[in-house]
């Protein structure tokens, strides 16, 4: 008999041909968004979203400061959709990232940064939406249907979407032979064996995720995965931040799951980590270099700054597993819908 397979596994699966698909066929709308930015040359970006894609953004900030020395800001959406704010952003650019395109604060929200002068720029996968329809340019993420409450394969692929944007943008060859080699990366975490981080979270009621740049916008997804689909209580800071006052919560056996790529930080990250097992707490490290405790070794796409994409799929295989040992279904959280309409 074949073992079952939820929804949420399924479709985290699909993501290294949703990315290959995305990369190639929207060729043309990183041309035009390229195109822009040549002739606007922002001094800043502005996003909004909200939950996985609000992360997603996340990534998008660190990778595209890094790349393009352009500061990114997220806009909370609630400026416009329940303050009635005007925004002031004439000559800028806003991107709005989103699954479903539905929820009216987002929409509400781009509107907004349009009427204020901005060109928007929806990264969406239901691209008939209310937010496609009205921005300027439409980045599809071509995902496909996602059934599941929980956001998988669409994270991945608004990643890659907003890497494709910033390699486009920065003219980074070496960013842009990194994406390219994404897919590939992804489809060869099948088979990591994750059984032993299982049961460290099968036996926690807390625990921490971490990393640094784009690293730490995967620890903030990692920590809503384990709450929304586990019930098992987590929250993400930057592996510096968690030096100072979260540090006060580290007992012996404390699980932190820390993501930790080859990049500019790795040596800090390993300290962090280091100083966190003389305190006594249980690390999981998710990375392409051997560190100590337990270890997961992840295939690499030549960029440390992508690496923690890769990194995600495994937590997400490795979450659903865990979410079906506490006798959960996680493809139906509890008090949780797939699109949630906020204002």
């Amino acid at each position: 008999m074949n073992e079952y397979k939820s929804l949420m596994l399924q479709e985290a699966g699909e993501a290294p041909e949703v990315v290959a698909t995305l990369l190639e066929k929207e060729k043309p709308a990183f041309a035009e968004i390229a195109r822009l930015f040549s002739s606007a040359r922002p001094a800043v970006v502005t996003t909004a979203a909200r939950g996985s894609s609000d992360h997603a953004a996340t990534f998008f900030k660190y990778l595209f400061e890094i790349t393009c020395g352009v500061p990114v800001a997220s806009i909370g959406p609630s400026i416009a959709s329940v303050y009635n704010a005007p925004l002031h952003l004439n000559g800028g650019i806003h991107f709005t990232v989103s699954q479903s395109g539905a929820s009216p604060d987002i929409v509400a929200l781009q509107e907004a940064a349009k009427k204020g002068g901005a060109t928007t720029i929806a990264v969406v996968n239901v691209t008939d939406s209310p937010l496609a329809k009205q921005a300027d340019i439409v980045l599809g993420l071509n995902a496909g249907a996602e059934k599941s409450v929980a956001a998988t394969k669409s994270f991945i692929a608004s990643v890659a979407a907003l890497g494709g944007v910033t390699a486009v943008i920065g003219g980074k060859s070496a960013l842009q032979t990194s994406l390219e080699m994404l897919p590939a990366a992804l489809a060869a975490t099948s088979g990591i064996d994750t059984s032993e981080v299982e049961d460290v979270l099968l036996n926690a009621s807390s625990l921490y995720t971490g990393g640094r740049g784009t690293a730490f916008a995967i620890a903030l997804e990692a920590a809503l995965k384990a709450k929304e689909t586990s019930g098992l209580h987590a929250e993400a800071f930057s592996l510096a931040e968690l030096m100072h006052g979260p540090m006060r919560l580290v007992q012996p056996g404390f699980p932190i799951i820390g993501f930790v790529p080859d990049d500019a930080a790795f040596d800090n990250n390993a300290k962090a980590l280091e100083r966190l097992q003389n305190l006594g707490a249980t690390t999981v490290s998710f990375s392409t270099r051997p560190l100590p405790g337990i270890n997961l070794q992840i295939p690499t796409t030549g960029n440390g700054l992508i690496d923690p994409l890769v990194s995600l799929l495994v937590y997400y295989r490795l979450i659903e597993s865990v979410t079906r040992k506490k006798g959960f279904d996680p493809d139906k959280p509890a008090n949780l819908l797939k699109v949630t309409e906020t204002v």
